[in-house]
C-alpha cells in the first residue's frame, strides 16, 4: 500500500482538528495555571537528558482531601493499567471516591474491586465481535457497527460529559478515543498512553513505509493527539518509555515516563520440584474467543514438533475467555489424556508422550516467573512476559489482533525479545535454539526487560497525579 493512500485519513483528520481547535480557543473560557502547571511548563522540552525528566517521588508527603476521579479505558491491556494506578492511588490516598468506564469490552477486570466496593462503574458495557480492533480491519468495523458501536460510543460520550459537570478529574488510558473524551468533557484530565512507542519504528528503522512517516512527525503520536495532549486542561502526559517521552516534549507536550505500571502485581514463587527437571514453557494464546481457541490449537501442534530430551511441560494461562472447556475439548482432539495434578494446583492437568499441559485459570500472574520460554500469541501478556525476562516466539495467525503485521510491531517495540514465525516448523526450531542456548536466551532476557522497565510504575504515576490534583 502506498504511504499517501495509508495516510489520507490521518491529514484530513489533522486538518479537521486543526479547525477545530482554532473555534474552540477562540470560545473557550481561560483557565488559570496554578504552581505545579509553571513548574511544568518550565521543564526543558525536546529531547532533555533522561535525568531531567522524572518527576521525584521520594519524601511526597500526599495529603487527605476529598476528590472524585473518572478513569476511562479502551482495551483488555489498558483495563489492566487502569487497575494497577487505581490501587495504588487508593494506597496512597484512601479518600478518594473513583469510577471507572471500560469503553471496550465488559472491563471484567474490575470485577473484583467493585464487588469489594472499591470503585464504581458507570456507562453501558458492550462485548465486541471484533474484539475492540475494528480500526484493523473493514470488516470488524461493520461487525461492530451492526451490533451498536456508534450507540454504545455515544452513551459514553455523554456518561463522560456528565461526570465532568459533576467536578471529575479524567484519568483517560489508552490512545485517541478516551484522550478525545476528556478534552471534549471541558475537565481537567491527566493522559496515560500506553499502546504507542517510538522503539516501534526506530528498531530496524526503514523497513516499513509508516518508519519513514513516523520520522518526518518525530513520534509514533499523530498531530492531532499530541494537540490534545497540548491542552491547558491536560495536567500531564505519562508515557511507557524516555524515548517516547523525549519525542513528546519535542512537540511541547509534557510528556514523562514513570515506569510502566504493566510490570506491578508480579509474584516471585518457587519452582515446585515436580517440573524442575522438565523443560517448562509458559503458553499465552490471548484473550478473545475465537481467535484465542485457534491460537491454543495452532501453538500446542507446533509445540509438539519440539524436540526435547526431557518433559516438555506447557504451563496455559487463561482468563475467563477462553473457558477451560473449550481448551479441554481441543486437547481431546489433538490426542491428549486427562491426568491428576496433586501439586501445580492447576485447573486441568493433561499428558500425552513426553508432553505434559497444565490449564490455569488466572494464574498468569503465578506461573510467568516458572517459565523459561513463552509461546505467545497475546497482546499485554507478551509483553509482560518478556518484560520479566522470558523471551518469546509467536505463531501469528488470522487475527483480527495476533495477525502478522501485529507480531512484526510487537517484535520491533520489544527489541527482538520476541520473535515471530511464518510456520509451524520455524516455531518449533526457534524454541530448541532458545532452550539450547542460555547465552542468547540472557541476551534477549536482558533486552526485553530494558524495554519494559522496572516495576513500581503504578505508585509514581499516582504520587504524581495525586501530588498535581491537589492544586486543580
Amino acid at each position: 500500500m502506498t504511504l499517501p493512500t495509508r495516510y489520507t485519513w490521518s491529514i484530513v483528520l489533522g486538518r479537521v482538528f486543526k479547525k477545530i481547535k482554532r473555534v474552540l480557543k477562540k470560545a473557550a473560557p481561560r483557565f488559570e495555571l496554578g504552581i505545579k502547571d509553571l513548574q511544568s511548563s518550565a521543564l526543558p522540552l525536546g529531547h532533555a537528558a533522561d535525568s531531567q525528566q522524572d518527576f521525584t517521588t521520594e519524601e511526597i508527603v500526599i495529603p487527605n482531601f476529598q476528590k472524585s476521579i473518572l478513569v476511562i479505558s479502551n482495551g483488555h491491556g489498558e483495563d489492566l493499567v487502569s487497575l494497577r494506578i487505581i490501587e495504588a492511588l487508593q494506597n496512597q490516598n484512601s479518600d478518594l471516591k473513583i469510577e471507572v468506564l471500560p469503553l471496550v469490552g465488559e472491563g471484567k477486570v474490575f470485577n473484583d474491586a467493585l464487588s469489594k466496593n472499591l470503585i464504581n462503574k458507570i456507562g453501558p458495557s458492550l462485548s465486541l465481535p471484533s474484539g475492540g480492533f475494528s480500526n484493523q480491519s473493514l470488516r470488524g468495523l461493520i461487525l461492530d457497527i451492526s451490533v451498536g458501536l456508534l450507540q454504545i460510543t455515544w452513551k459514553h460520550w455523554i456518561c463522560v460529559r456528565s461526570a465532568a459537570a459533576n467536578g471529575r478529574i479524567i484519568i483517560a488510558i489508552g490512545d485517541l478515543l478516551p484522550l478525545f473524551f476528556a478534552w471534549s468533557s471541558g475537565a481537567k484530565y491527566f493522559f496515560v498512553g500506553t499502546p504507542k512507542s517510538d522503539y516501534t519504528w526506530t528498531t530496524s528503522y526503514g523497513k516499513l513505509l509508516s518508519d519513514h512517516y513516523h520520522r518526518l512527525k518525530g513520534t509514533e503520536w499523530e498531530y492531532w493527539e499530541w494537540c490534545l495532549m497540548r491542552s491547558l486542561r491536560c495536567k500531564m502526559v505519562i508515557v511507557r518509555d524516555k524515548l517516547t517521552a523525549r519525542g513528546l516534549r519535542s512537540k511541547g507536550v509534557k510528556a514523562f515516563s514513570l515506569g510502566n505500571p504493566m510490570m506491578d502485581g508480579f509474584r516471585k514463587n518457587a519452582c515446585p520440584m515436580s517440573l524442575k527437571k522438565s523443560r517448562r514453557l509458559l503458553l499465552l494464546c490471548g484473550s478473545r474467543s475465537p481467535e484465542a481457541l485457534d491460537n491454543f490449537r495452532r501453538l500446542v501442534q507446533a509445540a509438539q514438533k519440539i524436540r526435547t530430551e526431557e518433559t516438555l511441560t506447557l504451563l496455559t494461562a487463561i482468563g475467563s475467555d477462553p473457558s477451560v472447556n473449550e481448551i479441554e475439548k481441543i486437547l481431546v482432539s489433538l490426542g491428549f489424556s486427562k491426568a491428576l495434578d496433586n501439586e501445580i494446583h492447576a485447573d486441568s492437568f493433561w499428558r500425552k508422550d513426553n508432553y505434559q499441559i497444565f490449564i490455569g485459570v488466572g494464574k498468569f500472574y503465578d506461573w510467568a516467573c516458572l517459565a523459561e520460554v513463552g509461546l505467545a500469541n497475546a497482546g499485554t501478556a507478551t509483553e509482560q512476559l518478556v518484560g520479566l525476562g522470558v523471551p518469546c516466539v509467536s505463531l501469528p495467525g488470522k487475527g483480527p489482533q495476533f495477525k502478522k503485521s501485529f507480531a512484526i510491531k510487537q517484535s520491533r517495540l520489544l527489541g527482538g525479545a520476541v520473535i515471530p514465525c511464518n510456520n509451524s516448523k520455524q516455531f518449533a526450531l526457534r524454541v530448541e535454539f532458545l532452550l539450547s542456548n542460555n547465552h542468547f536466551r540472557e541476551t534477549l532476557s536482558i533486552i526485553g526487560s530494558r524495554r519494559m522497565g522496572s516495576k513500581g510504575g503504578s505508585a509514581k504515576i499516582a504520587a504524581n497525579v495525586l501530588e498535581l490534583m491537589f492544586d486543580i
